[in-house]
């Protein structure tokens, strides 16, 4: 059974950092993309970074450029995201997402709120 569990979320002051985890079980890890997706009240889905199985290419949502780094381990079957230069538009549950072919897996969520 295919398990992702988000850590790392909690409250900051804008211009602050958080570094969230996610790890997983029951997967290929290596063979899997690895996304991390957020949802802000009121608001859809929105991308925020995915880091691909075969080869560790990277791709960033506009938003999040050049101050979030998503990174993966795939000895511990785990993918990071490293959030600086936080700020309240950032504040949004932030969901684990792998996806191989026509399979995606989530987790259940994990609440960044940052502080102005």
């Amino acid at each position: 059974q295919v398990h992702l569990v988000e850590s790392g979320g909690g409250l900051v002051q804008a211009g602050g950092s958080l570094r969230l985890s996610c790890a997983t079980s029951g997967l290929g890890f290596s063979a899997y993309d690895m996304g991390w997706y957020r949802q802000a009240p009121g608001k859809e889905r929105e991308f925020v970074a995915v880091i691909r199985g075969s080869g560790g290419s990277t791709t960033y949502g506009d938003s999040v450029k050049g101050r979030f780094t998503i990174s993966r381990d795939n000895s511990k079957n785990t993918v990071y995201l490293q959030m600086n230069s936080l700020t309240p538009e950032d504040t949004a549950i932030y969901y684990c997402n792998a996806a191989r072919f026509f399979y995606k897996a989530w987790g259940q969520g994990t609440q960044v709120t940052v502080s102005s």
